[in-house]
């Protein structure tokens, strides 16, 4: 066991003020509520803050194709008119909508990820948070699923420097169909996803039996679901199936999606759990003691995503948070219970004993085909693009949120409905 770990903190207040739209279920406004949440359990006081770099073009070309990462930075709401096909090739609209500032929001989520995984190859830290992050969806050369960048599939990159294995887990509701995709030919990342599968649920990826193929065959696991699981059937399945996948596999670092759509009462979920049992996975990761990148992801009943963070930062923190919200800018939002927890709905499981026992046995099944964990001969090191430069000023938040200008920090009004006073649609896709 690690005595004590250290912990840094990615957070830019401009991430949360982009607006999608107002019949988006989106709503990045949900980061500035998780961190004022954060700030008033006074847990800032137990970590480092810090604010990330924007990532520079060539960055997210790490992964995603050069001419899609340049449409993104060129492309604006009045422009987008002209370039009809180009949004069709890209992916872009309804579900993927231009909005003002959008390649500074992608900028930012992605550098923060980015800057996560390096601070963490330097052992800087331990575990680094970007709840910004975990945008999972996004493919090389298009948007999908409200992603546009995948941050994940840059942060395990550069993970992939210092680490001849990297292990990533999803328990977002919908698949982590573009992490997947992005290393389903090797055996250097494992991707282990628990989402909810059938029923023409988004993205409609994500079956037993798709494993990953040529040398990455048997490293991509999913865990398909049915509506309705709860607690105690989703923990008991996801300890089985990590433990077994940390024995098997012998990761160097793990990368953590954190989707809060997979709690009871989510806009768009279709799951049980509640913010105990979500962060009771949060808390089995963690204890396997090795370097941890921990994102957000999907989410869309704002309040009780930032209830989900802060609570999980805590575990991260080792600290016990008492359950009623102290006070903060966003406190009305928590009425009328000022409760920190969630509990689970009185939602049907569909997930059977059985069929949840099918799904274990499987997956172990295919980790006895892993004969041993890969052996990498890691060579020289590739220098960072961009090693970020912190100063004191840059960990002070509220130092450099008072810098901010102040047309960045209007907010759009449809952002702040909240439960029947909801001005959005819900749409199918997540």
């Amino acid at each position: 066991m690690r005595s004590k770990d250290k912990i840094a903190y990615f957070y830019d207040g401009d991430v949360g003020n982009v607006y999608f739209g107002p019949s988006h279920p989106m709503k990045p406004h949900r980061l500035c509520m998780t961190h004022h949440l954060v700030l008033s359990y006074e847990l800032h006081n137990k970590m480092e803050i810090y604010r990330p770099h924007k990532a520079y073009p060539v960055e997210l070309a790490q992964f995603h194709s050069a001419d899609y990462v340049e449409f993104l930075n060129r492309i604006t709401p009045d422009t987008q008119v002209l370039f009809s096909n180009e949004m069709v090739k890209y992916n872009l609209g309804e579900d993927c909508p231009v909005f003002e500032n959008l390649f500074e929001f992608c900028q930012i989520y992605a550098g923060g990820t980015i800057d996560a995984a390096r601070r963490l190859n330097n052992r800087l830290c331990d575990i680094a948070i970007n709840w910004a992050g975990g945008l999972h969806h996004a493919k090389k050369c298009e948007a999908s699923g409200f992603c546009y960048v995948n941050d994940l599939v840059l942060g395990i990159l550069e993970l992939l420097k210092h680490h001849a294995r990297v292990l990533y887990i999803d328990i977002d509701v919908h698949h982590g169909d573009g992490v997947e995709e992005a290393f389903y030919f090797t055996d250097r990342v494992m991707t282990v996803s628990f989402h909810k599968y059938g029923d023409m649920f988004f993205p409609g990826t994500g079956d037993l039996k798709d494993i990953g193929e040529r040398e990455g065959k048997f490293y991509a696991i999913n865990v398909p679901l049915k509506d309705g699981i709860d607690d105690t059937s989703f923990y008991r399945l996801f300890k089985l199936v990590i433990t077994k996948v940390f024995e098997t596999y012998q990761p160097g670092a793990i990368v953590l999606q954190c989707g809060a759509d997979s709690l009871a009462g989510d806009r768009l979920g279709c799951f049980n759990l509640s913010i105990d049992g979500h962060a009771a996975c949060v808390r089995l990761v963690k204890n396997l003691n090795l370097p941890l990148l921990v994102t957000g992801g999907g989410g869309y009943t704002k309040e009780d995503v930032a209830r989900c963070w802060t609570v999980e930062t805590g575990i991260l923190l080792d600290a016990e948070l008492p359950d009623e919200i102290p006070e903060n800018e966003y406190i009305k939002y928590f009425a009328p219970d000022y409760s920190l927890k969630i509990l689970s709905g009185p939602m049907e499981n569909f997930n059977s004993r059985s069929y949840l026992n099918s799904i274990r046995q499987q997956v172990h099944e295919n980790l006895r085909s892993i004969q041993h964990s890969p052996s990498v001969q890691l060579q020289e090191v590739p220098p960072d693009f961009y090693i970020p430069d912190f100063d004191e000023n840059e960990q002070n938040p509220d130092v450099r949120m008072n810098r901010r200008k102040k047309d960045k920090q209007i907010h759009n009004d449809a952002e702040y409905y909240a439960g029947d006073n909801d001005n959005d649609r819900i749409t199918d896709d997540a």
